[in-house]
């Protein structure tokens, strides 16, 4: 049986947990250092399955300013460069508006690429 530990600081508040996972046999047996559920709920996926939501720039045609966009959900890590590939191959078509789909199903991930700014002409 192979046990490990992995440490992370968690992000899913201000408080920054300092957290330190157990696997065994690649299955999470515990989480500690967690002041709260979602911590341990983060601590676990992000030994096992670390996902990213993705934010960057995409062009305009016509215009040299780029408008923000994110993705509508987290991304597998190891996608992340997928993801920044496919964002950075695409430009978009003034009028657009927050929370308009820029690219579905980005880089076969099943997210969608959302603008985060809207633009007009």
């Amino acid at each position: 049986m192979a046990v490990e530990t992995r440490s992370f600081t968690c992000v899913q508040c201000p408080m920054g947990c300092p957290l330190t996972v157990t696997l065994e046999d690649g299955a999470v047996t515990g989480v500690a250092g967690n002041t709260c559920p979602r911590g341990a709920k983060y601590g676990a996926a992000e030994a096992t399955h670390p996902e990213r939501v993705v934010t960057s720039l995409v062009g305009v045609a016509g215009d040299y300013h780029p408008v923000s966009v994110k993705t509508a959900g987290p991304v597998p890590k190891e996608r992340v460069d997928d993801v920044l590939d496919q964002i950075s191959a695409t430009t978009v078509e003034p009028p657009v508006s927050i929370g308009d789909v820029v690219i579905a199903d980005v880089a076969g991930t099943g997210v969608d690429v959302v603008c985060t700014k809207s633009r007009t002409a």
